[in-house]
């Protein structure tokens, strides 16, 4: 698989695999020696960076990228994230970055994940109590002392972003992004090209919409968390579907499907933007890794701009509690 870089000299695989719905969200939950099957078969198919994070589980994904990976720690890289309040292993659902928080938990991350230094540490959510500057000198100290490589931030705005990296280069940004989530084209975009970050989009497939495989009549596990998002209300769903169309018609065109043109479509806007599509399958996680391979010429960019613009996505991509967490 081809490779880019992530802020100075952060080199990943051109597609990463986000860990998440391995431990929690999408459910019913997958077998954890299924699981650790599929992190090798990534590793073995060229993926070489990999997405967990503290709240996930809580910590049962870290321990579990961290079991998995451990044969081929030399060769891969792993981001995790800090930011959240826990109750012993449960998560409060409260922020916390306050510096002694985040070397505690960094700490146990290290732990959990099995090694000596953090490749590349995110901030979870900005958390509006502590100053980023905080955050920043936190992370920086940690570099210092050789637990972390990099530091990220996810779903920080434009100000937050300016005065993290002002204390410690940024390496990467995390946040939404997709044909029918283009929200960061505005003002992150263009920021993190000034500044020299790279961006790491997550849920690059619409969790899972982009895929055709949803429809208005699909139907949820009851705590799969999609049903509290108002995008996957079954009336936006309907709605939003004319975007499943646009990458259908690309898709039939180039031999590909509708997540291979997504995930296509995300990697052409710039070279420095590395995708992090989730999943538990591995036919999927083959399909996902070939879209690297699917190009997207100029015109049919250009047919994809067109089309999409005439498309306004229905519902708002998180519930009401989470809209809050994200930094403006």
């Amino acid at each position: 698989m081809q490779t880019r870089t992530l802020g100075a000299n952060l080199e990943v695989s051109a597609l990463g695999l986000g860990c998440m719905g391995m431990s929690q969200s999408y459910l019913p939950l997958p077998d954890k020696k299924e699981m650790i099957g599929l992190l090798r078969t990534a590793v073995e198919r060229g993926v070489t960076f990999f997405d967990t994070a503290q709240i996930y589980g809580p910590f049962k994904n870290e321990k579990l990228v961290g079991e998995a990976l451990a044969p081929v720690r030399g060769h891969v890289v792993i981001a995790t994230k800090f930011g959240f309040e826990f109750d012993g292993d449960k998560a409060t659902g409260g922020l916390n970055s306050r510096p002694e928080h985040i070397r505690q938990t960094v700490a146990e991350s290290l732990n959990r994940l099995g090694v000596e230094t953090i490749d590349l540490l995110y901030q979870h959510r900005v958390d509006p109590n502590v100053p980023i500057e905080d955050v920043a000198g936190t992370v920086k100290d940690l570099i210092k002392e050789g637990k972390v490589r990099h530091f990220g931030l996810s779903e920080a705005g434009v100000q937050t972003i300016r005065r993290a990296h002002a204390v410690q280069p940024v390496t990467a940004l995390q946040s939404e992004y997709s044909l029918w989530w283009r929200e960061p084209e505005a003002e992150i975009l263009p920021t993190l090209e000034e500044l020299g970050i790279g961006f790491v989009p997550f849920s690059p497939l619409g969790k899972g919409f982009l895929t055709g495989k949803i429809d208005e009549s699909t139907t949820f596990e009851s705590s799969d968390f999609r049903t509290t998002v108002p995008r996957f209300d079954a009336d936006a769903r309907k709605a939003n579907r004319a975007f499943v169309d646009l990458l259908s018609d690309v898709a039939e065109r180039k031999n590909a499907t509708p997540a291979q043109v997504a995930l296509a479509w995300v990697l052409a806007q710039d070279p420095w933007i590395v995708p992090i599509p989730g999943t538990t399958k591995p036919h999927r996680l083959d399909e996902n890794i070939a879209s690297t391979d699917v190009e997207l010429t100029p015109d049919e960019l250009g047919e994809m701009e067109s089309a999409a613009s005439r498309i306004t996505a229905e519902g708002e991509r998180y519930s009401e509690a989470n809209q809050r967490m994200i930094d403006r």
